[in-house]
This record gives structure tokens, sequence and C-alpha cells, in this order.
């Protein structure tokens, strides 16, 4: 059951990276902590090629305002601030891609 906790870490850090976050803006994550080194970074094409290929959900991180803006098709809007209470929603197993921007 140590997944949740990780995958936690990783989706804030990973949402924390984007320039439009404060770290101060996150619920603190108890454990496991792991650093903004650690989470894995991919590429514009990479990004694309998973989208095309269905092989990853992208998790919008932005406010329910900027998603209703504009949104890669199929994304979940999961806010920052909500992503610790809907962790529910996502499957440790797939890959997440979040974003920002």
């Amino acid at each position: 059951m140590r997944k949740i906790p990780t995958l936690l870490a990783v989706l804030t850090l990973a949402a924390l990276s984007c320039s439009l976050f404060a770290p101060v803006a996150s619920a603190p994550v108890s454990e496991p902590q792991v650093s903004e080194a650690e989470v894995p970074r991919i590429s514009l094409e990479e990004a694309k090629a998973a989208f095309d290929d269905g092989a990853a959900v992208f998790v919008d991180v932005r406010s329910e305002a900027a998603y209703a803006e504009g949104h890669i098709p199929g994304a979940l809007s999961i806010p920052l601030a909500e992503l610790e209470s809907r962790l529910g929603e996502l499957d440790p197993a797939q890959w997440i891609i979040t974003y920002c921007t």
C-alpha cells in the first residue's frame, strides 16, 4: 500500500515543477519524500506519442476555470489543491502525466 503515498509525492512534485505553482501552495506530503530531481521528465515528443497511443493518463492540475478554457482532449481535471483527496481516481499502475500549461 505504499504506492499511494509515493504516487502522491511524485504527482505533487511534478505539478509543482510547473511554473504556475509555488511549492508553498501544496499540501504537505508525509511519506515518502521524493526530491524534484527524482520526478521523471519527458519530452513533448514522448508525451505526444503517449497521447497518440493511449499509453498514458493526462492530469491537468490547473484550476477548473483554466481547464475549461482549454485542455488536452481526455485529460482529467484534478486541481493541485484537490490532488490528495482525489488520488483514488488514479490508477498507480498507469502512466500518469501531469501538466499545467
